[in-house]
């Protein structure tokens, strides 16, 4: 009895010391997903859950770093050579510049993952102070003279993109002309005090230092800054908006480099779970799952959405027309 003990001992012993090998063989990996302004608080939620989703499936520890910032500048510091596993940029267009400076994710990028690659979408909103005292209710009230307009800038911004694209649809679908288009935001332009180079960095010049009137939200921000100053701020729905469709890629040449490729594919996968879709509901994005969407009716109202596609022919050709240097941002911003 006495050596069957000793045996069963020295075999759990043999066991626990093959756990703790195999622990060994399989070190620690370390992802970093380079991502826009106002996903900080998602991906923290979304990392924990998948961190301890690859524990569970691999036994392999795994640290997720996040890095923030204005989306377009977010991609240029990808081509000069931050080390991104992952981009979760705000926008195809930014991401397209992965593939066009230096080739580090192929062109056709977005048919890897469902819904061209956005796991979520967004709109754009505008937040105003509590009781909107200026009377806000729509686009054109953003051109008043006593009216102070906070947006990020759209040279550095994916959310600014938005932000202006919306606003100039609206005008142009209203007026009947791009020239009266373009002549409403100049003139919605010439009310911005501030361009700051990310939708985080407006959102703090907005609520926390209190200046202008009306802040050119992301949706999901707009939530934020309410769940935050709910005595203080507003927000209301304009009669039309741009659907956002934020885009997610792995950064190919870097995974490849660093063994990560594995890892990284099944983060992103990981975003159209029930379980992150759940999370992406719960930080004010939109799910995309049916289940989620169905969760969170209550709290996505139903509106008048356009696509980039349909009034801009897509990224591209928005790029070109309206933010490439020279381009209508430029023309009506160097008036000022």
């Amino acid at each position: 009895m006495t050596q069957r003990r000793d045996f069963i001992k020295l075999s759990l012993a043999f066991v626990l010391a093959g756990m703790a090998m195999a622990s060994l063989a399989q070190p620690a990996v370390t992802l970093l997903n380079v991502s826009y302004d106002p996903t900080r608080e998602l991906y923290v939620e979304v990392n924990a859950a998948f961190s301890k989703h690859w524990k569970s499936r691999t036994g392999q520890n795994l640290t997720l770093q996040q890095s923030h910032g204005g989306s377009g500048k977010q991609a240029r510091s990808i081509i000069d050579g931050l080390d991104a596993d992952v981009a979760t940029l705000a926008l195809a267009g930014d991401t397209d510049a992965l593939h066009k400076n230096g080739g580090w994710i192929p062109k056709d990028w977005q048919k890897r993952l469902p819904l061209n690659s956005s796991p979520y979408t967004s709109t754009i909103v505008l937040v105003v102070r509590q009781g909107n005292p200026k009377g806000i209710k729509d686009w054109d009230d953003l051109i008043r003279p006593d009216v102070k307009v906070i947006t990020p800038n759209p040279k550095t911004s994916g959310g600014a993109r938005w932000n202006y694209l919306a606003a100039w649809e609206f005008a142009k679908r209203k007026y009947g002309s791009e020239a009266k288009a373009k002549e409403f935001v100049a003139t919605l332009y010439s009310n911005v005090p501030v361009l700051d180079t990310g939708a985080r960095g407006s959102s703090v010049t907005f609520a926390q230092r209190a200046q202008g009137d009306v802040f050119i939200s992301w949706e999901n921000e707009a939530y934020l800054l309410e769940k935050e100053f709910g005595n203080k701020v507003d927000f209301i729905y304009p009669s039309l908006s741009i659907l956002a469709e934020p885009a997610v890629t792995i950064v190919d040449k870097n995974v490849d480099r660093k063994g990560t490729r594995a890892v990284a594919q099944a983060y992103l996968e990981f975003l159209y779970t029930e379980e992150a879709q759940d999370i992406i509901g719960k930080h004010f994005y939109r799910p995309t799952s049916a289940k989620a969407q169905a969760r969170y009716a209550k709290q996505f109202p139903k509106l008048n959405l356009f696509r980039i596609e349909d009034a801009f022919g897509g990224w591209d050709q928005a790029a070109r027309l309206h933010f490439a240097d020279g381009g209508t941002f430029d023309q009506i911003y160097s008036r000022r």
